[in-house]
């Protein structure tokens, strides 16, 4: 896999399962009064990795597998098949048939392949596999979307209040500004305002400030400069989003390059961190308490961390 494409993979995949709905809505609008959202639908990506495509060149993992329920017909549930693919791949098609197969013989039951097309050629547009030999023919479409079409909707997607139509936006302008960090540093900071125009919920704060940064990767001192702004703004606006502690592991998004050394520091600041936070709530920690916060890793703490908000009590951090 190129490094573009690694660049634009974990957003995609954070923004898929935080929301799916809203990623079929702005990609796929018929598909979306077919299926049933009264249903949860449930993600089976980790399932999928156990299926291997062996040694097909220029193979990737796929994005999403997600079950979902449907309204019509006498099928009653349906697998989705998501890729995002962030640039031209002439493997594209046979890749999208052979997992579309080998997924439907793991689980017998139907699957719906969909593309998302992220590269920037406006005339790769594929949406069919075809293979014939001997006077035996393979035929296979799957559904694509191209989110170079979005460019020309950039005052809609600015306006919309659906989370997908700014991940759209961060890919394009990451796109546009082609390693121009001043560029791409306005672009960003543009992005991170239309955030605090909506009234969304903590939870898709978060997940939005960590596709921005994970997708729009600056160099060290623009990424400071951009922090300052960030911690500005809130204040300014009396909100408090982002505190020191998320900060850190939002940069840990594109920061895992990092030597061991580094990261093992990194660790033990977060968990410092986190640390005085609980103290503040909660009062003085158990000997209990302390030993778990200097055992976990960094994963561990992040999770510890997205239960602070809500937790009223040590036992409902730590569960």
């Amino acid at each position: 896999m190129s490094n573009t494409a690694a660049r634009y993979d974990s957003p995609w995949k954070a923004a898929l399962t935080h929301a799916f709905q809203d990623f079929i809505i702005l990609f796929f609008p018929d598909l979306y009064p077919l299926i049933d959202w009264t249903r949860p639908a449930h993600f089976r990506d980790k399932e999928l990795a156990g299926i291997s495509l062996g040694a097909i060149p220029g193979h990737m993992v796929a994005d999403q597998l997600v079950e979902v329920s449907l309204l019509a017909g006498c099928v009653q549930t349906a697998l989705i098949h998501i890729e995002i693919q962030a640039q031209r791949d002439t493997a594209l098609p046979r890749r999208v048939f052979d997992y579309n197969y080998r997924i439907h013989h793991q689980y017998s039951q139907p699957v719906a392949s969909l593309v998302l097309l992220a590269d920037e050629d406006p005339r790769w547009r594929p949406d069919a596999y075809h293979d014939h030999v001997l006077e035996t023919s393979t035929a296979f479409r799957f559904t694509s979307a191209k989110l170079l079409d979005c460019a020309q909707r950039t005052e809609e997607l600015l306006a919309s209040h659906n989370p997908i139509a700014l991940v759209a936006l961060t890919h394009l302008r990451t796109q546009q500004a082609r390693h121009d960090p001043h560029q791409l540093y306005a672009a960003k900071w543009e992005l991170t305002q239309r955030i605090y125009q909506h009234c969304w919920r903590k939870e898709r704060i978060l997940v939005m400030f960590k596709v921005i940064n994970w997708m729009m990767v600056l160099p060290e001192p623009l990424q400071r400069r951009y922090w300052q702004a960030v911690f500005k703004l809130e204040k300014e606006a009396k909100m408090e989003w982002i505190t020191p502690l998320e900060q850190m592991f939002i940069d840990d998004g594109w920061k895992k390059g990092l030597k061991e050394g580094r990261e093992a520091g990194r660790k033990e600041g977060a968990a410092t961190l986190l640390e005085r936070l609980l103290t503040q709530r909660f009062g003085p920690l158990p000997k209990t308490v302390q030993r778990k916060l200097a055992k976990a890793d960094l994963a561990q703490l992040e999770v510890w961390s997205d239960a602070l908000h809500e937790a009223k009590s040590l036992k409902q951090v730590f569960g």
